[in-house]
C-alpha cells in the first residue's frame, strides 16, 4: 500500500497592484521572512517605514485565512514564503515631467504584487541575512523632565 504522506497545509493571501515600488516593500519583507506571525505583527505595526502598511494588512488576511479557510490555529503559524514582484509599472502609469524649452520626461509610477504564505511550521532553511534588510524602528523619544532653577522661581 501507499505510504500516507503528510502534507503541509499553508494559507496564502495576495495583494496586486499596490501603489508603491518592489524596493520598498521587499526591504520590510526581507525583515519579516521567516519570523512567526505574532512577532512579524509586531514588527510591522512599530516599523517606521511607510511600506509596513500594505504588508501588516496582508499578513493579517493570511492570518484570517488559515483560520477559517483552513481550520489552522491562528496563535502558532509562521512565515514561511514572501514574495514582492514588480507589477506593470511604468506601462499603464506614466505621468509627464515638464522639462527645459518645451520637453517632456516620464515618470514611470511603479506598481508591486505581494504574496504571504503562512503555515504551521517554521521553514526548515533560514532566510539568507542581507545588507539593508533591517527595518528601522521610530526613535524613542524621551522627554527631559523640566528642572526649576532659583533664576526662574522669581
Amino acid at each position: 500500500m501507499a505510504e500516507m504522506q503528510t502534507q503541509k497545509q499553508q494559507a496564502v493571501a495576495h495583494l496586486k497592484f499596490v501603489r508603491m515600488g518592489p524596493r520598498k516593500l521587499r526591504r520590510v519583507a526581507d525583515a519579516i521572512r521567516g519570523k512567526s506571525v505574532r512577532e512579524a505583527l509586531v514588527m510591522l505595526q512599530f516599523a517606521g517605514v511607510f511600506a509596513s502598511e500594505p504588508i501588516e494588512k496582508l499578513v493579517r488576511s493570511a492570518v484570517a485565512n488559515a483560520g477559517n479557510n483552513h481550520n489552522m490555529n491562528t496563535d502558532d503559524l509562521y512565515i514561511t514564503r514572501i514574495t514582492v514582484d514588480g507589477g506593470p509599472g511604468g506601462r499603464f502609469t506614466k505621468r509627464l515631467d515638464p522639462r527645459a524649452q518645451g520637453r517632456a520626461y516620464f515618470k514611470r509610477k511603479r506598481l508591486s504584487h505581494v504574496t504571504v504564505v503562512v503555515g504551521e511550521e517554521p521553514p526548515k532553511k533560514q532566510p539568507k541575512r542581507r545588507a539593508g534588510a533591517s527595518v528601522a524602528f521610530k526613535p524613542a523619544t524621551t522627554r527631559r523632565p523640566r528642572t526649576t532653577t532659583a533664576a526662574s522661581q522669581g
